[in-house]
């Protein structure tokens, strides 16, 4: 056995947890990885929204989702905080990942409180024994304290109705990333 990173490990739970024909979240679409993945595992029938407020960001998803062949996707401009407006079902799952667009603007970071507004729209869209994926990248300005509070909200869920994982390296050096998984009962 291997251990996986927390972000390998993220979509290991993906594949456990999403089904065909499922719909589901990509709260910080990026490059587009997850929701690649995440097309490919609901397949025809399921859908995947996407959201990023970055231009490029969503330019870079629609055109990996396209140049795969996928077109179970909604890719939004839109700050995820504002899911709601746009999906309105209920979800099999989402993902989130914090921090910065990697080949973007570095200035331009996940906030706690859009983050926190994001995670709790997608508490109470998530069907059970759905899940929450959020892998935490913090190793810049602006990320302990996102890390904190998110570390915060998710303790603060009540264990009657959600199970809630985390997952990290906890002897590398510099800031590992870590990975929390939230799953409805």
């Amino acid at each position: 056995m291997k251990l996986q990173s927390a972000l390998n490990f993220s979509h290991t739970l993906l594949e456990q947890i999403v089904q065909p024909g499922d719909v589901v979240v990509d709260a910080t679409a990026g490059m587009g990885h997850d929701s690649l993945k995440l097309a490919q595992l609901v397949g025809p029938r399921g859908h995947v929204y996407s959201f990023d407020i970055q231009a490029p960001a969503v330019s870079a998803t629609k055109n990996r989702l396209q140049e795969a062949g996928y077109h179970n996707a909604t890719v939004v401009q839109l700050g995820h905080e504002h899911l709601d407006q746009v999906v309105t079902t209920p979800i099999k799952s989402a993902i989130f990942n914090l921090g910065y667009l990697p080949t973007g603007d570095h200035q331009i970071i996940t906030q706690p409180v859009t983050t926190i507004t994001a995670l709790q729209k997608c508490a109470e869209l998530l069907q059970p024994t759905g899940a929450i994926i959020v892998v935490c990248y913090y190793g810049h300005p602006g990320g302990v304290s996102e890390k904190e509070q998110v570390l915060e909200w998710a303790q603060q869920l009540p264990q009657q109705s959600f199970n809630v994982l985390q997952y990290q390296f906890i002897n590398q050096v510099h800031q590992p990333p870590f990975l929390l998984a939230i799953q409805k009962r």
